[in-house]
């Protein structure tokens, strides 16, 4: 890989992958000041067979002297080379991105620009259902019991610069607020209707200093080094490669400051009584998700993950959700809208036909049943990790 860095931008090429990037701010005042990197496009494009792939989707800012510059030497490439595709990869994350480039997709045919984040990860299209909204208010009300010590037992205090990184409907982000007071606190999610209810609730509530952002998990266009303390939820588990979301999280921490992250392992779910029919259909809840991806079994392998990538003095804890952790309606409210999720939408999306659908469903009943009981007990079990970036 060549790679150069610039005071405001970066670009390589990755020879492997044929694919040219370019980061940061491109505001040059003439031409001639990219000429280096202008270079390395037009000498790797020389190279290229098949697809060139341009990756613009870290390029937060880019001036009409940058675009023109870029734009006059792609067409030109675009031109000598009809026999190599050009794929130009935005982001939705930054409008203009896909507008601007946009031009050069409709005026070359051999050049086609796409956005990244449409598909942002392989569970996006059930998890951004507006229909979680309930549960997840749900859960956070039930965890919020739990983690509202533990954070402090991982090292949360008052007057910290604060990120809360998938932040899904910003309730968790408002308890971080009235709790700790932080001197500052980012909330950032890619599910444009968890943001919306997140920002309404907000104002309701007559909170203005939450900065909820929507941004891509796996490429913060947020500072190095910028939060003492960094908060990721019940999100690593969804994402097929956990590993870019927590190198993010790490590189956005001040040195010194911590990472803290939870996860699940669903197939300890618990209940009694009913407890083998339970047992099983969260087994196959696990099953299902590798099925797409995901891996909800992941927290007890977060101390593996965060050694993985580069923390320090990792701390790790798990606590139980129960029936008996406020109202047991609350918690088979939550196990109703898992059971659509998994056993209506994901199931049937796998293709599962209508004998397991009926058995898996029953499990999720059972559950219900022994959270609702008044001699029942469910439970459904958290994981949490934080670790230190080295000072």
């Amino acid at each position: 890989m060549l790679q150069f860095t610039n005071k405001s931008f970066q670009f390589d090429f990755d020879r492997y992958d044929q694919e040219f990037t370019i980061v940061g701010y491109l505001r040059p005042e003439q031409v001639g000041d990219l000429g280096e990197c202008l270079t390395l496009l037009r000498d790797s494009v020389e190279l290229a067979t098949g697809t060139f792939h341009i990756n613009v989707r870290r390029l937060v800012q880019v001036n009409n002297v940058a675009f023109n510059g870029f734009a006059t030497l792609l067409m030109m490439l675009s031109r000598e080379r009809p026999d190599v595709e050009f794929t130009i990869t935005t982001s939705s994350v930054l409008g203009w991105s896909k507008r601007k480039f946009n031009v050069l997709g409709k005026t070359a045919p051999n050049i086609t620009v796409r956005e990244y984040d449409g598909d942002f990860y392989p569970g996006q299209e059930f998890v951004e259902d507006s229909f979680f909204i309930t549960v997840l208010r749900n859960q956070t009300t039930m965890t919020w019991r739990h983690e509202r010590n533990i954070l402090k037992r991982h090292g949360l205090k008052k007057g910290m610069a604060v990120a809360d990184i998938c932040c899904g409907i910003g309730d968790f982000a408002v308890l971080l607020q009235r709790e700790f007071h932080p001197s500052h606190i980012v909330a950032l999610d890619h599910s444009k209707p968890s943001l919306e209810y997140a920002r309404n609730a907000a104002k309701e509530l007559d909170i203005s200093d939450i900065d909820y952002v929507y941004g891509d998990a796996a490429e913060l266009l947020l500072d190095d080094n910028q939060f003492d303390f960094v908060v990721c939820r019940h999100s690593l588990q969804v994402f097929n490669r956990p590993e870019l979301i927590l190198s993010e999280l790490f590189r956005i921490c001040k040195p010194g400051g911590r990472v803290y992250v939870t996860n699940e392992k669903n197939s300890h779910c618990l209940g009694e009584p009913r407890s083998e029919s339970i047992q099983w259909t969260y087994n196959e809840v696990a099953k299902l998700w590798k099925h797409f991806d995901m891996d909800i079994e992941l927290g007890p392998k977060s101390r593996w993950l965060m050694t993985g990538s580069g923390f320090d003095d990792i701390r790790m804890e798990s606590f139980m959700v129960t029936n008996l952790d406020g109202e047991p309606k609350e918690f088979a409210d939550i196990v109703r809208t898992w059971k659509r999720l998994f056993a209506e939408d994901m199931a049937k999306k796998r293709g599962d036909d209508e004998v397991f659908i009926e058995k898996f469903k029953r499990g999720f009943d059972d559950h219900i049943f022994a959270a609702m009981h008044p001699r029942g007990y469910a439970g459904w079990p958290i994981w949490v990790a934080s670790g230190r970036k080295p000072p």
